[in-house]
């Protein structure tokens, strides 16, 4: 079989690891090193550095982002972190064209085949300006929040609808996200299902009890929410539901504006012995932690299809989450868990029935079913792109 012809790929990713922030879009990462281990693939990424305007810009909390490489080899990929101007919460319409401009400044000179937005905004509307500056096809694909909230806010929907149009291709993480696309007025017929994928080497069932010991939790039956403690995530409701959770400890991986107010809401239930505030945790810490949960539980307004899910199961653990985004694309059996609603009630009765009856962890995993594979995230994804390039 003859090589593949050479593509030539420019992604924009405002979310991607850095020194600063090693664990920030770690998802995205894994797909692009996916992409770039394809036959054929050349890729360039830009992820491009929001700081405030100056003399903002120079307060500690971004000293770490200001001392950022402009360049650099990030475990094999070629990537470049030009700054734009951000302003926070009141900014989100002007992102796009700053990232536009500092991609732009970024790659200047190179040559592309096609542009990659990594997410649906900014980085959809950026590339459409970069494409077109460029005179290249553009794809972006829809992640979860690019489209519920910024697809849904006055501010950012029209250039995010424009992007859409506009794009040679689109992609979303699950059937779900596309009929959410759909609804905003999106072409359905232009956009793919681009399943996340999980590493099944370091993420596989193993030893509860070991885990747990190794962690120092104790033997209470534990649950588990892995994300950001913002209220969208819903954890509130978990601390909610453990006065009907007797004896359940809760433990919460991560960091997020809402830590105070979830450690006084535990304090008023009366259950702040029972819930356990871990900070942020190493990704390469997550395997044991899921195995160490009798299940994890995630009630969030709205996702995509959280990483979080995906790598739960496929640690053997079951799954107590809303019916957001591609909830039930994942959970299809008991052995994978519940999709409750959003209530104390709901939430407690599931984990009541997980706790009583616990499926085994290699039937959790299998309900996988093979569908998250990261080499098969890179393929599709390079496929897709060879497609909008015309290649």
């Amino acid at each position: 079989m003859p090589a593949p012809t050479s593509l030539r790929v420019l992604s924009i990713a405002t979310l991607f690891p850095d020194a600063a922030r090693p664990n920030f879009g770690l998802f995205v990462e894994k797909s692009l090193r996916a992409l770039a281990a394809q036959p054929g693939i050349d890729l360039t990424i830009v992820a491009p550095v929001g700081l405030p305007p100056f003399p903002l810009s120079l307060h500690k909390r971004y000293r770490a982002l200001r001392d950022l490489p402009r360049a650099e080899n990030w475990n094999g990929l070629t990537v470049h972190r030009p700054r734009f101007t951000l302003i926070p919460r009141i900014g989100a319409r002007f992102n796009p064209a700053g990232v536009a401009r500092a991609t732009l400044s970024a790659v200047h000179g190179e040559a592309f085949d096609v542009v990659d937005a990594q997410f649906f905004y900014p980085d959809g509307p950026a590339a459409m300006r970069v494409a077109d500056a460029l005179a290249l096809p553009f794809s972006a694909k829809a992640r979860g929040a690019d489209i519920s909230h910024f697809g849904h806010d006055p501010a950012t929907a029209p250039q995010l609808l424009a992007a859409a149009d506009s794009a040679a291709g689109l992609l979303a993480v699950s059937n779900s996200m596309r009929g959410e696309m759909a609804a905003i007025g999106i072409d359905p017929a232009k956009i793919a299902v681009h399943y996340t994928g999980v590493d099944s080497a370091r993420f596989s069932p193993g030893d509860r009890a070991a885990a747990r010991a190794a962690l120092r939790m104790g033997d209470a039956p534990t649950i588990l929410t892995v994300g950001a403690l913002i209220a969208r995530k819903g954890q509130a409701l978990v601390i909610e539901a453990l006065p009907a959770l007797p004896g359940v400890h809760y433990w919460l991986a991560g960091a997020g504006e809402e830590a105070g107010h979830y450690r006084a809401l535990a304090q008023k239930l009366g259950v702040e012995t029972r819930v356990h505030f871990m900070g942020p945790v190493a990704n390469a810490d997550l395997p044991q932690l899921y195995r160490a949960a009798d299940a994890v539980v995630m009630p969030s307004v709205s996702e995509g299809l959280a990483n979080a899910w995906v790598e739960a199961l496929a640690c053997g653990t079951p799954i107590v989450i809303s019916d957001a985004g591609g909830a039930a694309e994942l959970v299809k059996s008991p052995a994978a868990g519940r999709i409750v609603e959003r209530t104390p009630d709901a939430i407690a009765e599931a984990v009541q029935a997980i706790l009583a009856a616990p499926p085994a962890p290699s039937d959790v995993a299998a309900s996988l079913g093979g569908r998250f594979d990261w080499d098969r995230n890179g393929r599709e994804l390079a496929a897709h792109l060879r497609d909008c390039a015309g290649l």
